[in-house]
């Protein structure tokens, strides 16, 4: 296992000169068929995983269930994949240039979601790769509305734009030119 990467980071596969793999686009999202009843109290996201060919010959892809672990919190909860709304690479050729991308939906406690930990074992042409490791994380818990009346402040870029937009607004009055 190598060091874990950020989600949104490349990652080569040196065994297959020119194949990438990146897991990013980590998101609180509901499924597209609908939520799982085993999922009950549980938080929904989706990850993606693309496979990226930057080589000169064709790679044969596949990514299915059972290649991919979600891990959630600082203990590494398995958290709950969706397989009946994810969508896999399932035997893809992935040529020159182009790209492969599964999408994985899956929940965990929301409390739990601000560290997701991924691991990719890809099978490229019948053969197993290494596994790999991203690590991120959702900011589901941060306060919207703190965080808008802090930005929203005297020395803030908001402050500095609305005062100047009232001052051209006094400017430009009837009477005042």
């Amino acid at each position: 296992m190598y060091e874990p990467n950020v989600v949104g980071d490349w990652q080569e596969h040196d065994e297959h000169a020119g194949l990438r793999v990146r897991v990013h686009s980590l998101e609180a999202a509901e499924p597209p068929r609908g939520r799982d009843d085993a999922a009950v109290g549980l938080t929904y996201f989706s990850v993606r995983v693309t496979v990226e060919n930057r080589g000169a010959r064709h790679f044969s892809v596949q990514l299915e269930d059972g290649q991919i672990d979600v891990r959630v919190g600082s203990d590494g909860e398995g958290a709950f994949i969706d397989w009946r709304n994810s969508q896999f690479i399932e035997g893809f050729d992935v040529y020159p240039l182009r790209r492969a991308t599964a999408v994985i939906y899956a929940a965990g406690p929301e409390a739990a979601l601000t560290q997701v930990d991924v691991q990719v074992q890809l099978r490229v042409d019948e053969e197993w790769t290494d596994r790999r490791l991203w690590a991120g994380g959702i900011g589901l818990l941060e306060e919207p509305v703190a965080a808008a009346s802090a930005a929203a402040g005297p020395g803030s870029l908001a402050h500095q734009v609305s005062v100047f937009l009232k001052d051209l607004e006094d400017q430009t009055e009837p009477g005042t030119a």
